[in-house]
């Protein structure tokens, strides 16, 4: 069943930890989360975690988070359950999500649990770096700028949460105008869940596979990492391949009138012609 990114429930989370390395023994110190559908807030968690570890002299430089203020904290076999009871049936999304998921599956791990199987992760970094390309960086406090969102970035765990949602709402509002609002597309673009990849190229490959088999022409609407662009191409498939990971249709171009090929994830369409 097709839906609508108008109808899917949104966490954007952030975490604040202990140093940069969850395998050396780093520990999150700080989680937060809003829960928001249609560009509305309509829930929020918060909360500092006790680590029983001392913070790195450069992470307490840049979040300011003390032990005095850590002493008192609830466990982390308190608030991380509570977190996931937060964020069940919900789209997972964080600036850089690899880092806070890290954090968080380490966390899991500690306490005998794992990473809910069903939670899709999309990475709003992803987002930038597709629908901002060429940028010369893509820090967080730098993407809100160049959207025109003045908030400056406080590096605690709420105040990132609410700068990444107003750039999330910025995103949101580029993929409306070209014409991106399916949520099986969306995450195709920017989740790096990797067995919900895996299983949305699998679907694909199978159906250009028959195109392919049958040397059957198509017509798609594809969206352009490199140029941000959505464009309609017919094109003549030649085979699918594979390269470091990623998966691309090879074909021939109507439009371009050269064999041309395309990421998988980027193509948002199609329908044989």
């Amino acid at each position: 069943m097709h839906r609508n990114l108008d109808e899917v429930e949104f966490v954007i989370f952030d975490t604040e930890t202990t140093g940069l390395d969850s395998g050396s023994g780093d520990r999150i110190i700080e989680i937060a989360g809003v829960r928001i559908v249609q560009g509305r807030s309509i829930a929020q968690f918060e909360s500092l975690i006790n680590p029983h570890r001392e913070v790195s002299a450069g992470a307490f430089s840049v979040n300011n988070i003390s032990a005095q203020m850590l002493s008192s904290a609830p466990e982390a076999e308190i608030v991380i359950p509570k977190f996931l009871d937060f964020i069940q049936d919900s789209c997972l999304c964080s600036y850089n999500a690899g880092f806070d998921l890290g954090f968080l599956n380490q966390e899991l791990k500690l306490l005998g649990r794992s990473f809910p199987e069903d939670v899709i992760v999309v990475d709003v970094l992803k987002m930038a770096r597709k629908l901002m390309p060429g940028l010369e960086r893509y820090p967080l406090w730098f993407v809100a700028q160049k959207l025109d969102i003045r908030t400056q970035q406080a590096h605690r765990a709420f105040s990132d949460v609410e700068l990444t949602f107003g750039v999330f709402e910025k995103f949101d509002a580029i993929l409306k105008e070209k014409g991106i609002s399916d949520f099986k597309n969306f995450s195709h673009l920017f989740s790096i869940t990797p067995g919900l990849l895996n299983n949305l190229d699998a679907q694909k490959i199978a159906e250009l596979q028959e195109a392919i088999d049958l040397r059957l022409k198509i017509r798609m609407r594809y969206f352009s990492s490199a140029t941000s662009k959505v464009s309609e191409r017919e094109v003549i498939p030649k085979e699918i391949k594979q390269e470091r990971g990623v998966s691309y249709l090879v074909g021939y171009c109507c439009i371009k009138n050269d064999e041309r090929t395309f990421r998988l994830d980027g193509i948002l369409h199609f329908e044989i012609v």
